[in-house]
């Protein structure tokens, strides 16, 4: 098995050099950096895994966790996987500081990844807005040797090393094959959304409406957004069913579905009209114990939890970038008979 020595005399340069390569800490020349890499990839070099603990034991590691989702339950069991793994790291002198923020207004994004900084983070988890002056932050943080791991939803044009969480796109698909599945005729679809920023929402809804071509029975008559709001969600949804009286299925593709499920049956229509919705949380549960809401698709948030940590971890530790950059849960569907 090579060894940083080995390495380090085919370069023709220092062990510390090389261990500054490896451990991504800068300060080397990009020709003499590019070399011991290609060195390293020759001889397959893997870091001992004993040195690695005790390496991560002196360095003492920090990670901020940056996310939206105030007021939706759904982030709680992200939390806890959070929480899961911090234990678990404990062993190795990490700790993990979390910002829970609202999920509108990319400013408090910012100057809650700012707050993180001057905590001097070594790593960043975010669950971000589709904004370019967040990508540009990720990428000023990925410049001063501060990976990021995106969970939940993603973005675009930034330099995180890897994104945790569901494929928005096939579950937007998988709803609509579940709504083409529970209904015969022609289906008149109402979709509520969350936010537009968001790259989850909009990407579940491209997904949605990838399908129409093939089930051409399925068309969407109104859509509006609700800001993952159930008191929002209960007046535009209500306002939605008296506008469209034809409509027989809707598609929540974001939170506030609880709101929205009391106007279906504040207007009687519990009945006759086909609910999608997404996550398991308990008033999800609820309704459809009373059969309001036919399906939802769940995405494993306590995975969501655990493995951008473990990803930063690793990737910190050994200086190897992650096997894979798309880390998708688990696309499963629950009904009334197995939630």
């Amino acid at each position: 098995m090579a060894t940083i020595k080995e390495i380090a005399e085919l370069a023709g340069v220092s062990r510390g050099t090389v261990d500054r390569v490896l451990n991504k800490r800068g300060a080397v020349n990009p020709k003499t950096e590019a070399k011991i890499l290609e060195i390293t990839k020759a001889l397959d070099y893997k870091p001992n895994r004993a040195g690695i603990v005790l390496a991560a034991q002196k360095k003492k590691f920090k990670f901020g966790i940056v996310m939206f989702g105030i007021g939706n339950p759904f982030f709680d069991d992200v939390i806890a996987g959070f929480k899961e793994k911090e234990e678990e790291l404990s062993g190795y002198n990490c700790t993990v500081l979390i910002r829970r923020i609202s999920a509108f207004g990319v400013e408090n994004q910012l100057e809650a990844i700012d707050s993180l900084v001057k905590e001097e983070i070594n790593g960043l988890a975010i669950s971000p807005q589709n904004d370019p002056s967040i990508a540009k932050k990720i990428n000023e943080l990925y410049d001063m040797g501060i990976p990021t791991v995106t969970f939940n939803t993603d973005i675009g044009g930034s330099k995180r090393i890897a994104y945790v969480g569901s494929n928005y796109y096939q579950c937007g698909q998988t709803a609509a094959g579940l709504i083409h599945l529970m209904t015969s005729g022609d289906v008149n679809i109402g979709i509520v959304s969350g936010y537009s920023n968001l790259l989850c929402h909009t990407e579940r809804i491209a997904g949605f409406k990838s399908c129409l071509e093939q089930y051409t029975n399925l068309r969407v008559v109104d859509f509006f957004e609700n800001s993952d709001d159930d008191f929002i969600s209960y007046d535009k949804t209500l306002k939605m069913l008296e506008n469209h009286p034809e409509i027989n299925a809707i598609f929540f593709a974001a939170g506030g579905t609880y709101g929205g499920c009391k106007a279906v049956i504040a207007s009687n229509r519990q009945d006759n009209i086909k609910i999608v919705t997404f996550d398991k949380i308990e008033t999800t549960v609820e309704m459809m114990k009373k059969d309001v809401i036919s399906a939802t698709i769940c995405q494993q948030p306590r995975i969501q939890g655990l493995l951008p940590l473990e990803i930063l971890f690793d990737y910190l530790t050994t200086g190897e970038p992650p096997k894979k950059e798309y880390n998708y849960t688990t696309v499963e569907i629950r009904i009334k008979e197995n939630i």
